[in-house]
């Protein structure tokens, strides 16, 4: 029974920062990677930031420089640390927990929207 639970999402102004965090029910070391995905209206999800469990990390072109995906192992929490955030940065941001081959276990969202 895996549970992953974001937080952190809110109401900022362009340049503001905010940091989510991702808790999960499981250990994070169980997990092969776990990222950060963002969708606005209209728009596919998208990766903005994953990392392995190797601490391998990986970022969106758009968020490189400006957003920073860490992990505290001892309480099975992934931080999206966000700084200098846009208006296109506006979007639900999920959660995700990848076990391959196993499968994918995502988290409800928590909403970010920026304002201009």
């Amino acid at each position: 029974q895996v549970q992953l639970v974001e937080s952190g999402g809110g109401l900022v102004q362009a340049g503001g920062s905010l940091r989510l965090s991702c808790v999960a029910s499981v250990g994070i070391s169980s997990f092969t990677a776990m990222g950060w995905y963002r969708q606005a209206p209209g728009h596919q999800r998208e990766l903005v930031a994953s990392i392995s469990t190797g601490g391998m990390r990986n970022y969106a072109d758009s968020v490189k420089g400006r957003f920073t995906i860490s992990t505290e192992y001892a309480k099975n929490i992934v931080y999206l640390q966000m700084n200098s955030l846009k208006p296109e940065d506006t979007a639900a941001y999920y959660c995700k927990g990848a076990r391959w081959p196993v499968g994918d276990y995502w988290g409800q969202g928590t909403q970010v929207t920026v304002s201009s």
